[in-house]
Protein backbone atom coordinates (compact mmCIF):
# COMPACT_ATOMS: atom_id res chain seq x y z
CA UNK A 1 0.00 0.00 0.00
CA UNK A 2 1.01 3.31 -0.97
CA UNK A 3 0.97 5.98 1.54
CA UNK A 4 0.63 9.71 1.41
CA UNK A 5 2.98 10.08 4.03
CA UNK A 6 5.55 7.14 5.03
CA UNK A 7 8.64 7.83 7.31
CA UNK A 8 11.09 5.35 7.66
CA UNK A 9 14.20 5.06 10.44
CA UNK A 10 14.44 9.01 10.00
CA UNK A 11 17.87 10.21 11.36
CA UNK A 12 18.65 14.18 11.47
CA UNK A 13 21.36 15.89 12.79
CA UNK A 14 21.64 19.18 12.38
CA UNK A 15 25.21 20.79 11.31
CA UNK A 16 26.45 22.57 14.38
CA UNK A 17 24.96 19.49 16.55
CA UNK A 18 27.03 16.70 18.11
CA UNK A 19 23.43 15.22 18.65
CA UNK A 20 20.74 14.06 16.80
CA UNK A 21 17.20 15.55 16.88
CA UNK A 22 15.38 13.56 14.99
CA UNK A 23 16.55 9.30 16.36
CA UNK A 24 14.29 6.23 14.51
CA UNK A 25 11.43 7.88 13.61
CA UNK A 26 8.31 5.71 12.17
CA UNK A 27 4.93 7.31 10.17
CA UNK A 28 2.63 6.20 8.29
CA UNK A 29 -0.45 8.64 7.44
CA UNK A 30 -3.48 7.64 5.19
CA UNK A 31 -5.55 9.59 3.02
CA UNK A 32 -8.43 11.76 5.12
CA UNK A 33 -6.12 11.25 8.37
CA UNK A 34 -5.58 14.14 10.51
CA UNK A 35 -2.62 13.60 12.79
CA UNK A 36 -1.03 16.00 15.50
CA UNK A 37 2.50 15.79 16.66
CA UNK A 38 2.88 17.44 20.03
CA UNK A 39 6.07 17.77 22.27
CA UNK A 40 8.19 20.48 24.06
CA UNK A 41 9.87 23.74 22.55
CA UNK A 42 12.47 22.77 20.70
CA UNK A 43 12.12 18.60 20.71
CA UNK A 44 12.45 18.58 16.99
CA UNK A 45 8.46 19.06 15.80
CA UNK A 46 9.39 21.81 12.93
CA UNK A 47 12.56 19.98 11.98
CA UNK A 48 10.05 17.14 11.26
CA UNK A 49 7.65 18.92 9.23
CA UNK A 50 10.89 20.23 7.15
CA UNK A 51 11.69 16.80 6.05
CA UNK A 52 8.37 15.96 5.13
CA UNK A 53 8.19 19.31 3.22
CA UNK A 54 11.48 18.57 1.74
CA UNK A 55 13.17 21.26 3.15
CA UNK A 56 15.20 19.06 4.42
CA UNK A 57 17.34 18.12 2.91
CA UNK A 58 16.99 20.33 0.09
CA UNK A 59 17.63 23.91 1.74
CA UNK A 60 18.81 23.19 5.30
CA UNK A 61 21.58 21.24 5.40
CA UNK A 62 22.73 18.37 8.07
CA UNK A 63 22.70 14.47 8.46
CA UNK A 64 19.87 12.70 7.50
CA UNK A 65 19.59 9.06 7.21
CA UNK A 66 16.28 7.12 6.51
CA UNK A 67 13.81 8.03 4.17
CA UNK A 68 10.74 10.25 3.76
CA UNK A 69 8.29 8.82 1.41
CA UNK A 70 5.74 11.09 -0.42
CA UNK A 71 3.59 8.80 -2.39
CA UNK A 72 5.54 6.05 -2.50
CA UNK A 73 8.36 8.66 -3.75
CA UNK A 74 11.94 9.73 -1.81
CA UNK A 75 12.10 13.21 -0.95
CA UNK A 76 15.68 12.86 -1.19
CA UNK A 77 15.41 12.10 -5.37
CA UNK A 78 12.39 14.58 -5.38
CA UNK A 79 13.09 18.01 -6.76
CA UNK A 80 11.57 20.91 -4.23
CA UNK A 81 9.00 22.49 -6.85
CA UNK A 82 7.91 18.78 -7.33
CA UNK A 83 7.39 18.14 -3.57
CA UNK A 84 5.87 21.54 -3.04
CA UNK A 85 2.70 20.90 -5.15
CA UNK A 86 2.43 17.37 -3.20
CA UNK A 87 2.80 19.01 0.59
CA UNK A 88 1.92 22.22 1.64
CA UNK A 89 2.71 23.88 4.91
CA UNK A 90 1.31 27.11 6.63
CA UNK A 91 3.93 28.71 8.91
CA UNK A 92 3.31 29.83 12.82
CA UNK A 93 4.02 33.50 11.53
CA UNK A 94 1.63 34.30 8.18
CA UNK A 95 3.78 37.43 7.51
CA UNK A 96 6.52 34.74 6.26
CA UNK A 97 4.76 33.61 3.81
CA UNK A 98 2.59 36.71 2.96
CA UNK A 99 4.77 39.00 0.35
CA UNK A 100 2.06 40.53 -2.50
CA UNK A 101 -0.15 43.47 -3.05
CA UNK A 102 -3.56 41.88 -2.65
CA UNK A 103 -4.88 38.27 -1.38
CA UNK A 104 -5.57 38.04 -4.97
CA UNK A 105 -2.49 37.77 -5.85
CA UNK A 106 -0.80 35.94 -3.19
CA UNK A 107 -3.54 32.92 -3.78
CA UNK A 108 -2.32 33.05 -7.27
CA UNK A 109 1.37 33.38 -6.70
CA UNK A 110 2.00 29.77 -7.07
CA UNK A 111 -0.15 28.61 -9.93
CA UNK A 112 1.03 31.38 -11.58
CA UNK A 113 4.76 30.03 -11.02
CA UNK A 114 3.54 26.86 -12.18
CA UNK A 115 2.31 27.97 -15.60
CA UNK A 116 -1.42 26.87 -14.40
CA UNK A 117 -4.62 28.16 -16.99
CA UNK A 118 -5.53 31.47 -15.84
CA UNK A 119 -9.36 30.24 -15.40
CA UNK A 120 -7.90 27.59 -13.48
CA UNK A 121 -6.38 29.83 -11.34
CA UNK A 122 -9.27 31.76 -10.65
CA UNK A 123 -11.42 28.98 -9.53
CA UNK A 124 -8.45 28.25 -7.17
CA UNK A 125 -9.01 31.73 -6.10
CA UNK A 126 -12.67 31.47 -5.29
CA UNK A 127 -12.71 27.82 -3.98
CA UNK A 128 -9.82 28.72 -1.45
CA UNK A 129 -11.32 31.48 -0.40
CA UNK A 130 -14.77 30.56 0.13
CA UNK A 131 -13.15 27.42 1.85
CA UNK A 132 -11.41 29.60 5.00
CA UNK A 133 -14.52 32.19 4.43
CA UNK A 134 -12.25 35.05 3.80
CA UNK A 135 -14.34 35.99 0.27
CA UNK A 136 -14.55 39.79 1.35
CA UNK A 137 -10.72 40.28 1.47
CA UNK A 138 -9.93 39.04 -2.31
CA UNK A 139 -8.81 42.25 -3.19
CA UNK A 140 -7.69 43.36 -0.21
CA UNK A 141 -3.78 44.45 0.84
CA UNK A 142 -2.66 41.61 3.97
CA UNK A 143 -0.73 43.92 5.74
CA UNK A 144 -3.95 45.49 5.99
CA UNK A 145 -5.73 42.42 7.78
CA UNK A 146 -5.93 41.17 11.17
CA UNK A 147 -3.27 38.19 11.99
CA UNK A 148 -6.02 35.94 12.03
CA UNK A 149 -7.48 36.63 8.70
CA UNK A 150 -3.59 36.59 7.58
CA UNK A 151 -3.41 33.08 8.24
CA UNK A 152 -6.40 31.95 6.76
CA UNK A 153 -5.28 33.70 3.79
CA UNK A 154 -1.87 32.00 4.04
CA UNK A 155 -3.58 28.37 4.16
CA UNK A 156 -5.40 29.43 0.83
CA UNK A 157 -2.63 30.13 -0.74
CA UNK A 158 -0.94 26.83 0.63
CA UNK A 159 -3.92 25.13 -1.10
CA UNK A 160 -3.90 27.25 -4.76
CA UNK A 161 -1.07 24.32 -5.69
CA UNK A 162 -3.78 21.73 -4.88
CA UNK A 163 -1.58 19.84 -2.36
CA UNK A 164 -2.80 16.09 -1.22
CA UNK A 165 -0.76 16.25 1.98
CA UNK A 166 -1.01 19.88 4.27
CA UNK A 167 1.26 20.79 7.16
CA UNK A 168 0.05 23.48 9.78
CA UNK A 169 3.11 24.17 12.22
CA UNK A 170 1.52 25.62 15.21
CA UNK A 171 -0.52 27.89 12.83
CA UNK A 172 -3.22 28.72 15.41
CA UNK A 173 -0.67 29.72 17.81
CA UNK A 174 -1.05 33.58 17.25
CA UNK A 175 -4.73 33.67 16.31
CA UNK A 176 -8.12 34.55 18.33
CA UNK A 177 -10.62 32.10 18.94
CA UNK A 178 -12.56 32.51 15.89
CA UNK A 179 -9.64 32.29 13.52
CA UNK A 180 -9.20 28.82 15.44
CA UNK A 181 -12.98 27.78 14.62
CA UNK A 182 -12.48 28.84 10.59
CA UNK A 183 -9.32 27.02 10.68
CA UNK A 184 -10.94 23.69 12.15
CA UNK A 185 -13.42 24.03 9.77
CA UNK A 186 -11.31 24.44 7.31
CA UNK A 187 -9.16 20.91 8.12
CA UNK A 188 -12.85 19.28 8.58
CA UNK A 189 -13.40 19.95 4.78
CA UNK A 190 -10.04 19.51 3.84
CA UNK A 191 -10.04 15.71 5.80
CA UNK A 192 -13.73 15.03 4.06
CA UNK A 193 -12.17 15.82 0.68
CA UNK A 194 -9.27 12.75 1.55
CA UNK A 195 -6.60 15.44 2.20
CA UNK A 196 -3.37 13.57 4.56
CA UNK A 197 -3.03 16.43 7.50
CA UNK A 198 -0.63 16.80 9.88
CA UNK A 199 -0.75 19.61 12.94
CA UNK A 200 1.96 20.73 14.84
CA UNK A 201 0.30 21.94 18.00
CA UNK A 202 1.52 23.06 21.43
CA UNK A 203 -1.88 23.39 22.86
CA UNK A 204 -3.53 20.58 23.73
CA UNK A 205 -7.07 22.53 23.01
CA UNK A 206 -6.90 22.97 19.38
CA UNK A 207 -6.37 19.04 18.91
CA UNK A 208 -10.00 18.59 19.14
CA UNK A 209 -10.21 17.69 15.14
CA UNK A 210 -7.70 14.88 15.06
CA UNK A 211 -7.54 11.06 14.76
CA UNK A 212 -4.33 10.85 16.04
CA UNK A 213 -2.50 12.32 18.22
CA UNK A 214 1.52 11.47 18.29
CA UNK A 215 4.00 12.40 20.96
CA UNK A 216 7.99 13.37 20.08
CA UNK A 217 10.10 13.25 22.84
CA UNK A 218 14.03 12.81 22.83
CA UNK A 219 14.05 12.68 19.22
CA UNK A 220 11.81 9.49 19.16
CA UNK A 221 7.89 9.58 18.26
CA UNK A 222 5.47 7.36 19.89
CA UNK A 223 1.54 7.62 20.72
CA UNK A 224 0.41 10.10 23.37
CA UNK A 225 -0.99 9.44 26.84
CA UNK A 226 -1.67 12.91 27.68
CA UNK A 227 1.68 14.24 29.20
CA UNK A 228 3.69 16.57 27.36
CA UNK A 229 6.54 15.97 30.11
Amino acid sequence: MIFPVEIKNLHFTYPESKKSILNGIELRINKGEVITIVGLSGCGKSTLCYCICGIIPHVFEGDMQGEVLIFGNSTKNMKLPVISTNVGIVFQDPDTQLFSPTVEDEIAFGPENLCVERDEIGKRISKNLELVAMEKNRYANPENISGGEKQLIALASTLSLNPQIIIFDEAMSQIDDAGKLKIKKAIRDLKAAEKAIIMVEHDLANIDVVDRVMLLKEGELTGFKGSLQ
